[in-house]
């Protein structure tokens, strides 16, 4: 299960969200998926459940859903924007 990292912020619209991270003041716009993606991360939601849920609402193949979040998840990840916590 992944976190948003401390340092972000985000707001989320109907044409997607644009998120900031303070600590390396960068700034990111990101479309409905993407931002359908991050909210789901906010709720505490496995990379599984983000999947079947992206498949659901948006109409495509879960094996596409699958590769692309894994993909994206990869992309904020590298960013510093989302992380895995250890386990305690």
């Amino acid at each position: 299960m992944y976190r948003v990292s401390e340092s972000v912020r985000s707001t989320h619209g109907q044409d997607g969200a644009v998120v900031l991270d303070i600590r390396e003041g960068r700034f990111l716009r990101l479309n409905q998926t993407g931002s359908k993606i991050l909210q789901l991360i906010e709720r505490a939601q496995t990379q599984s459940q983000i999947v079947s849920t992206l498949s659901q609402e948006f109409g495509i193949r879960w094996e596409v859903a699958r590769a692309d979040v894994i993909k994206f998840l990869r992309s904020l990840e590298q960013l510093g924007l989302i992380y895995q916590p250890s386990a305690e």
